[in-house]
């Protein structure tokens, strides 16, 4: 890796670990950076899952003000992320690469439909809960670990606008303010990422200059996107999150 190359990495991970903290998708800055320098896609996916790791933690330790009370929800949604996020390893180099090419773009638009719409869906189900006489799951009830599971197995398998799928999940079944929402969020996204990246340690083959220098750009992301997101009011943060899940879709098909 020449010294211009290590820098245009050491920059992919500052915007990786930035936009991941603020919304997610920073896997769609980095990836393709290491695959425009010759590293091969399964080492390049491997790699960049394990460079921000510590993007992911930044940007949590840079939300903790938002994460008070929420140790419970931590706990459940971690285990739930644990196992997701684990399978979806395991399903990389189980199998082939296109397997997922067809869904995740009409998954990654079905997630933008719910963020747009859901100030509306939520007003409703208040609504709804209050002429039958009863309150919301304090946690979702069985929907959202369900919808949490599968977003996790595609984190841990890819893992391009996971974010913009936690966000959807937990913003239209938690009646939780947005910003509490993304914070719960990053925990979620460095579960994941931990836990795959934990197992490609025994089973795959990394680029370790690749991993340090995204493992630096993006910690320090994780502090700025922290500074940035938890600014942005919540009509301002859903627009960010669909310009994000947008872009994401248009490279995925477009790859």
């Amino acid at each position: 890796m020449t010294i211009w190359e290590a820098v245009a990495v050491l920059a992919a991970g500052v915007g990786a670990g930035t936009i991941n903290t603020v919304v997610g998708s920073g896997t769609l800055i980095t990836f393709p950076v290491l695959l425009a320098f010759g590293v091969p896609p399964v080492t390049a996916n491997v790699s960049n899952t394990l460079g921000l790791v510590p993007g992911s933690i930044s940007g949590a330790i840079g939300y903790r003000r938002e994460l008070a009370g929420q140790r419970g929800r931590i706990l459940r949604f971690g285990l739930t992320a644990l196992a997701g996020g684990l399978t979806g390893a395991i399903l990389l180099l189980a199998l082939p690469s296109k397997a997922f090419d067809a869904i995740v773009p009409a998954l990654i638009g079905l997630a933008l439909v719910l963020v747009i719409a859901q100030p509306k869906l939520a007003a409703a189900l208040r609504a709804r809960r209050e002429r039958n006489g009863t309150t919301a799951h304090r946690d979702g009830g069985l929907a959202l670990p369900a919808g949490l599971l599968v977003a996790s197995a595609y984190g841990g398998y890819f893992g391009a606008a996971q974010g913009v799928l936690y966000l959807s999940l937990m913003g239209l079944l938690l009646d939780e303010d947005l910003q509490r929402i993304n914070a719960l969020k990053n925990v979620l996204a460095a579960i994941v990422n931990g836990v795959a990246a934990l197992f490609f340690l025994f089973v795959a083959h990394f680029d370790w200059a690749a991993v340090g220098l995204i493992a630096l750009g993006s910690t320090l992301g994780g502090q700025l996107g922290a500074t940035v997101g938890r600014r942005l009011p919540p009509t301002a943060l859903r627009a960010v999150i669909v310009l994000v899940g947008l872009l994401a879709i248009v490279q995925l098909l477009l790859k």
